[in-house]
């Protein structure tokens, strides 16, 4: 899954689910202008699509790759076979990740939200790569300011001058697309307070999830 990479467009009808492991993707809803704003992003924590387990096959977002990397992809029939299964040890146990992931996403969705309407770039900017460094092994992101502007939906100029800042303060080191956070605990404490309250909402569904992955590990060994 290549950086950029598009999986599937805004009303397109999707071929696959997709389960990225170390590659995040981002969701963007897309404006009649051309311009774009993140709603959320998927890394090893989720599936792309839920509109299949939802009722549909389409869905009103672009999902493109920001963090290259590589995933799994599977056909939405053997998805919702699993997911409507009725019988047997697993009945009912794909059903219940699925929906308590979709949970998940729509917290995510709905922090961003609020986010983008009353927080700064600078909260915004701290907020977006604090979430990506979560699903990160190191401390190290390739990703451009043109990818920032476009998640965020702001100018990319605006971009510049706020990672600028972070750098200067020594929160960070940028250079040519690639970003090391230098200083965590200096870029939470600029973060907004949605970075916590989604860390917190992420932590206690999916203590919830694991106990259920445990069971079905059990049941599909």
């Amino acid at each position: 899954m290549p950086l950029g990479d598009v999986l599937y467009e805004s009303g397109g009808k999707q071929q696959h689910v997709y389960f990225p492991t170390s590659a995040i993707v981002s969701l963007h809803y897309i404006m009649e202008n051309g311009s774009s704003l993140e709603i959320a992003g998927v890394g090893s924590e989720g599936v792309l699509d839920i509109s299949f387990f939802m009722g549909g096959d389409r869905t009103l977002n672009r999902a493109a790759v920001n963090t290259g990397g590589y995933g799994y992809r599977l056909r939405p029939g053997l998805l919702m076979e699993e997911f409507n299964r009725v019988g047997g040890r697993r009945a009912g146990v794909m059903q219940h990740l699925m929906m308590r992931y979709t949970q998940v996403l729509m917290s995510q969705m709905s922090q961003t939200a609020i986010c983008n309407r009353h927080h700064s770039v600078e909260q915004q900017l701290c907020r977006c790569l604090l979430m990506t460094l979560d699903r990160m092994p190191t401390n190290e992101l390739t990703i451009t300011q043109e990818l920032i502007a476009s998640m965020l939906g702001v100018r990319r100029e605006g971009i510049t001058e706020t990672a600028g800042n972070l750098q200067r303060a020594g929160l960070i080191s940028y250079h040519r697309g690639h970003i090391t956070v230098l200083d965590r605990p200096g870029l939470e404490s600029r973060a907004c307070e949605c970075y916590d309250v989604v860390r917190k909402e992420f932590r206690r569904l999916f203590s919830d999830i694991h106990k259920h992955q445990k069971i079905a590990l059990a049941c599909y060994a």
